[in-house]
């Protein structure tokens, strides 16, 4: 193999591979990333078995051919060169690279050894318009677990239609439900798919669209965009029967400035840090009181202005995390949300009034006393 390709287009790319990579001691091979000529273009690969990503870069083939070598002993050289052509040339298990100031030789492993992943999108692929994707990724991903004894938790739940794609995550704590409008499925199905794969597409999608294809056989999704191409695992497993915790009926409804709530929130946090993250929500007839206490750093208490739809003879007072109620303002698009309460231990609604495809649920947590 022998090609010139640019140090800008080359080091982006390196640098996105890299992240799939594995430093498996049984297969060393995983921790390489595979450079194979295609036509008029230098195609980079990298797998960890759960995961993998194809990018094609531009780049000019004098001879063909193929090599992998070690991700981050290629990335970090790249990086370092200076702007420009850069020419790369593979004989048996060395890759030699040159500028026109600097060359270095360095050992791979023949590509034999490297894993076949997907290259190209599926035959069966269906295209969403990659804004609306990532808008609607950017609602869930931070519900996700972090729990590996449940692995489906730590997952996206993708629900595809024939007209809507419902996604949905949760930790167990609170849960968020996105949907939005696609078109040209051929077959309804569940899927879920891990997190790490949804942030890392979130990351190369540059295109106006994003492919979406599943290869049952293989229990694999893949997702294409310009000239990447994503694969991943589908997780194992049921998840959670989620839609008998969404609330059907709520006694209590009010409505607020998002920007005073995450104010309030904020300055409560700075004493609920101390306190296992908790915050009290104190509802009369037309305010919010947020108020927090710690046995370090003293209390607060903050008054937002709200509209009450219900009258209220007594107050309603309800204690969540936090940091979930600050996750899903710094989620909200809107101006306004509101909030829907049916009892002070019953999962609570947050939704954002601007878009009525999003839905937020957070797990109250249990007053002492």
């Amino acid at each position: 193999m022998k090609i010139q390709v640019l140090q800008e287009n080359l080091s982006k790319a390196l640098s996105v591979c890299s992240r799939f990579t594995s430093s498996k001691v049984q297969l060393p091979v995983l921790a390489n990333i595979l450079l194979k000529t295609n036509k008029n273009k230098l195609q980079l690969s990298a797998t960890n078995l759960e995961t993998s990503i194809a990018i094609s870069i531009g780049a000019k083939v004098i001879k063909e051919g193929d090599i992998t070598i070690p991700a981050r002993v290629i990335t970090e050289v790249v990086a370092n060169l200076g702007p420009g052509q850069i020419e790369l040339e593979a004989e048996k298990e060395t890759l030699n690279i040159k500028t026109s100031n600097f060359e270095s030789s360095v050992s791979g492993l023949n590509s034999s050894e490297f894993p076949s992943i997907p290259t190209e999108a599926g035959i069966d692929n269906f295209k969403l318009i990659s804004r609306e994707i990532l808008d609607a990724l950017s609602s869930v991903l931070f519900a996700v677990s972090v729990d590996e004894t449940r692995p489906v938790l730590t997952g996206v739940l993708m629900i595809i239609g024939k007209e809507i794609l419902t996604m949905v995550s949760t930790d167990g704590f609170r849960l968020s439900q996105k949907k939005i409008k696609i078109q040209g499925v051929k077959e309804e199905k569940k899927l879920i798919l891990p997190k790490g794969v949804l942030i890392e597409l979130s990351r190369v999608a540059e295109s106006e669209y994003i492919g979406f294809s599943y290869k049952k056989s293989d229990n694999q999704l893949i997702l294409s965009s310009d000239d990447s191409i994503l694969s991943s695992r589908i997780i194992e497993g049921e998840f959670p029967d989620f839609e008998r915790i969404i609330p059907k009926d709520t006694r209590i409804k009010i409505r607020l400035d998002r920007n005073d709530l995450l104010r309030s929130i904020k300055l409560a946090g700075v004493f609920a840090r101390d306190s296992a993250n908790v915050v009290k929500f104190i509802i009369s007839k037309n305010t919010l009181e947020i108020a927090a206490e710690s046995n370090q750093s003293g209390k607060q208490k903050n008054m937002v202005d709200a509209k009450v739809d219900n009258d209220l003879s007594d107050l309603f007072t309800i204690a969540f995390n936090y940091r979930f109620v600050e996750d899903f303002l710094n989620a909200v698009k809107g101006e306004n949300i509101s909030l829907e309460f049916s009892d002070p231990n019953a999962p609570a609604l947050f939704l954002d009034e601007k878009d009525s495809n999003f839905l937020h649920i957070i797990m109250p947590v249990k007053l002492q006393g």
